[in-house]
């Protein structure tokens, strides 16, 4: 009887350093600790929310880097354009080089409005003025702000180019109104990259967070493998030993 209890015994710490091998938990069940259990069933929700929060800053980030890239393409291109007015506004150009050269101004405005249409990104266009605004979670606290960044409206830009020019008069016009539209596209980078960064921040506390979060719940519950790999060759030797101490008694 002595020694089949012991094999009991053993066969039992054999079966729970299996399952601790095998799950890599020391704390599987609310059976083995409840304490520790219940406490990393919280953070494991908490780490639930951080990657609810980390799918956020990652939507907004995509979004806002697709409105920085049209954005500093819109600049480029509005820099040609000034280069090509202030050429038109040259009083000893002829006609048909003016002409040329508002066609192909009137091209550079076109490709502008196309890639302030095209800079969308999972439905949003912050550069359009009907494409919305951005809006992420920027921790797991309810009552926290949200990090919001603005539309931008390069629509505007665009409209307050006015019409193309016509004579060296309208041509000069056309100049500084390119020139007011360049300081605003700047002001609106600025705006946007700043955004951007203050997204990618967020983004790498967050990760941060979660790390050390996953952490604590592995210092309450994970086993010690190494240890339990011990443990088991430990188990097993004894229960061959009282598998022959039992058939002795027998």
């Amino acid at each position: 009887m002595a020694a089949l209890q012991s094999l009991n015994e053993t066969n039992k710490g054999l079966s729970t350093t299996q399952s601790r091998i095998n799950t890599g938990l020391a704390v599987a069940s609310t059976k083995d600790d409840s304490a520790s259990y219940t406490i990393a069933q919280k953070l494991r929700g908490d780490v639930g929310s951080l990657k609810a929060v980390g799918s956020s800053l990652n939507r907004a980030k995509s979004t806002v880097d697709v409105a920085v890239a049209g954005a500093e393409q819109v600049s480029d291109i509005l820099n040609q354009m000034k280069a090509k007015a202030t050429e038109a506004s040259d009083a000893g150009l002829d006609a048909d080089s003016r002409t040329a050269i508002s066609t192909d101004f009137d091209a550079l405005k076109e490709q502008m409005t196309t890639i302030i249409d095209s800079s969308e990104f999972n439905g949003t266009n912050l550069l359009k003025a009907s494409g919305g605004s951005v809006s992420a979670l920027a921790s797991t606290d309810m009552a926290a702000s949200t990090l919001d960044v603005a539309n931008q409206d390069f629509d505007a830009v665009v409209t307050g180019l006015g019409a193309t020019f016509t004579d060296a008069t309208t041509a000069e016009t056309m100049v500084g109104n390119l020139e007011t539209a360049i300081d605003s596209v700047g002001t609106k980078l600025s705006t946007l990259g700043s955004a951007s960064r203050k997204i990618d921040a967020q983004l790498t506390f967050n990760s941060k967070l979660s790390d050390v979060v996953e952490s604590g719940i592995g210092n309450l519950v994970d086993a010690d493998l190494a240890k339990e790999s011990a443990k088991l060759q430990a188990l097993q030797v004894k229960q061959q030993l009282g598998v022959q101490a039992l058939s002795i008694a027998n």
